[in-house]
């Protein structure tokens, strides 16, 4: 029964991870609605998105060899990653306890949703003459302040790609670049996050978990690859 639910979480992540509208979130209320609850879930819910990074790396795979070129002095650099992910490493680190105890129920959820919704209407209204057009065009300062709204996304139900997004276009970038930045960005993030998570909830898994990570990884993964290849 759990491999079922492992299944239809990977579906729920194939389908709103390239969305701004929190993957993280809709698992949460699918894993509610399906019984699935608890420090397994909990963790199954942040590492399993993993596979959806993977398709993020494969199709930016050559951005990703540029960026670690020992001859790369200009565009977009390791510094702009790392600025961007700064902040929300450190918060991340600070409140993992709360957050993990406190907002992973469906009320913060759903919370989360609304505002973040909010947030991506205000960007809209509110965007400024774009005068970054590009990743290369990227500055250092802007990674920095996209980071900062990255934090926002520690509130599951708030859409990391929304925030990011929405980050970037107020802070003068367009919209390509902007999700282009967040989907990069995602990469260490997503690995960090999932690192951390597994540190601090192993005594929570057993080698049984396996196969429901395994088949999750690889169903938002072919999904989120096979979205990527039709827009590209």
């Amino acid at each position: 029964m759990e491999i079922i639910i492992a299944i239809i979480l990977g579906i729920v992540e194939g389908l709103t991870e390239f969305l701004p509208v929190s993957s993280t979130g809709h698992l949460i209320l699918t894993g509610y609605w399906l019984n699935f609850t608890g420090e397994r879930a909990k963790t199954f819910e942040i590492v399993i998105q993993l596979g959806s990074i993977l398709a993020v790396v494969v199709m930016y795979r050559k951005r990703f060899v540029a960026l670690v070129s020992p001859n790369k002095a200009s565009g977009l650099t390791l510094s702009h990653l790392i600025l961007g992910m700064i902040p929300a490493v450190v918060a991340g680190f600070l409140l993992h306890g709360f957050i993990k105890s406190y907002l992973f129920s469906p009320y913060t959820v759903v919370i989360g949703l609304v505002v973040g919704g909010v947030l991506m209407i205000l960007a809209d209204l509110k965007k400024r003459t774009p005068f970054t057009s590009t990743l290369d065009e990227l500055t250092l300062k802007q990674a920095f302040s996209i980071g900062l709204f990255q934090c926002l996304a520690l509130w599951p139900g708030f859409s990391r790609s929304g925030a990011t997004i929405s980050g970037g276009v107020l802070l003068g970038t367009n919209h390509k670049t902007a999700a282009e930045f967040s989907f990069i960005l995602a990469v260490p993030m997503m690995v960090a996050a999932s690192g951390y998570d597994l540190l601090k909830s192993y005594q929570f898994l057993s080698v049984a978990d396996l196969p429901r990570f395994r088949n999750r990884l690889f169903s938002s993964f072919f999904r989120r690859a096979f979205r990527y290849c039709n827009i590209y």
